[in-house]
């Protein structure tokens, strides 16, 4: 269903949020709500609303509190202004509720996008792990931690003038350093498996454990599973993730260092996110700087990766997250349904193992056989004199 009872009022299609925000479709849900594309009507832009969950049906204690939990997120979101950040434009007030209005960036998230091609080549996920890293550097500076950074929360966009850029998204159950929360003390937020293992145990999560996360991110795009893996039991992968033994990166390239530095068991032992992000910049193969990161992501052929771009669809030579030499990159449309057409490999002739000679092969045969007849020879000889 596209409509839903909002404090008495049908909130759907078409509906104006505060009058001014008009709805248009909903995008997708959260923990705290739903996501809904919008048309500012005084600004004439897109814009995203996140809809705080109904305080319909609630006392006035848990109403005020999720009123409190989206107020913070917006006025957390608006310390940023980074490119890698997905902007808060406004807290629009709707029957008395808050709705969030953030930028619009029309994109896939990169657990979208690796549900497609399974992995990313480690040159792509540097760039993205630089990215992400720079606009959580700079919130770390306000004394913004995220604490719940995955594969989901980072966006890529995938169509439009913006095709390739990464942001950042979701301060949701972001905290203020020092800021005291108000939740259930035994309750963890966040997403289990890019936990960091402090955090498994009872620890409050802070900027070390968001470099913890963002590592186990980037971990997963590169190696296709969590750096813990899975499991249906989410108390047997809390387990494994406090105890803090990481399954060996195999496929990271070039990132291995860091990544593991990244995923240090001992969070006083991990960089922080600023000298994450600069060691990440420092090993993207064309030695851009800082200055440069404000650019779309680039594949080894120079255009944007193919799995970045709408309309693409998973495939068997997807899985390794690279695209078959000598194929197009996929089209833009949403009609676009191919697959990538399977690479041929022909083993080459099968070749018998050479035996090193011995004395019962050619020529040491025949050797043998001469000395022998000359022996023979002598013995008669000797017998006739």
């Amino acid at each position: 269903m596209t409509e839903q009872h909002h404090g008495g009022r049908i909130v759907g299609p078409d509906y104006l949020l505060a009058g001014r925000y008009r709805l248009d479709s909903k995008l997708g849900g959260g923990g705290m709500g739903s996501v809904w594309l919008a048309n500012d009507t005084l600004l004439h832009r897109k814009v995203a609303v996140k809809q705080v969950t109904t305080t319909v049906n609630m006392d006035e204690a848990q109403a005020r509190e999720i009123r409190r939990r989206a107020t913070r997120e917006g006025r957390m979101a608006a310390r940023l202004d980074n490119p890698h950040a997905i902007a808060m434009h406004d807290v629009a007030l709707d029957g008395g509720e808050p709705w969030l209005v953030m930028e619009y960036l029309p994109s896939r998230s990169l657990a979208k996008a690796l549900g497609s091609v399974g992995r990313i080549p480690p040159s792509e996920v540097i760039q993205i792990g630089a990215r992400v890293a720079d606009a959580l550097a700079e919130a770390h500076t306000a004394g913004i931690v995220h604490r719940d950074i995955k594969p989901g929360n980072i966006l890529i966009a995938d169509r439009g003038a913006a095709l390739g850029m990464v942001k950042i998204s979701d301060f949701g159950i972001s905290r203020a350093t020092g800021e005291k929360d108000d939740d259930d003390s035994d309750v963890i937020t966040g997403t289990p498996a890019y936990f960091a293992p402090e955090v498994a145990r009872g620890a409050d999560p802070d900027e070390a454990s968001d470099v913890f996360s963002l590592g186990a991110t980037l971990y997963t795009a590169t190696e296709g599973q969590p750096p813990f893996g899975t499991a249906a039991d989410t108390r047997e992968l809390l387990h494994r993730v406090a105890l803090g033994e990481i399954q060996p990166p195999r496929r990271s390239g070039a990132m291995t260092a860091i990544l593991l530095r990244m995923l240090e068991p001992d969070p006083k032992r991990r960089p922080t996110m600023g000298q994450a992000r600069d060691e990440l910049i420092a090993l993207q193969s064309d030695g851009r700087t800082r200055a440069s990161l404000n650019s779309p992501l680039r594949a080894a052929d120079g255009a944007v990766p193919y799995w970045a771009r709408r309309g693409s669809t998973s495939g068997s030579t997807e899985r390794s997250g690279q695209r078959p030499s000598g194929t197009a990159p996929f089209a833009t449309g949403p009609a676009d349904t191919r697959r990538l057409p399977r690479t041929s490999y022909a083993p080459p002739p099968f070749e018998p193992a050479k035996r090193k000679p011995t004395l019962l092969t050619q020529p040491y045969l025949s050797m043998a056989i001469a000395a022998l007849a000359i022996l023979i020879l002598i013995v008669v000889l000797l017998i006739l004199l």
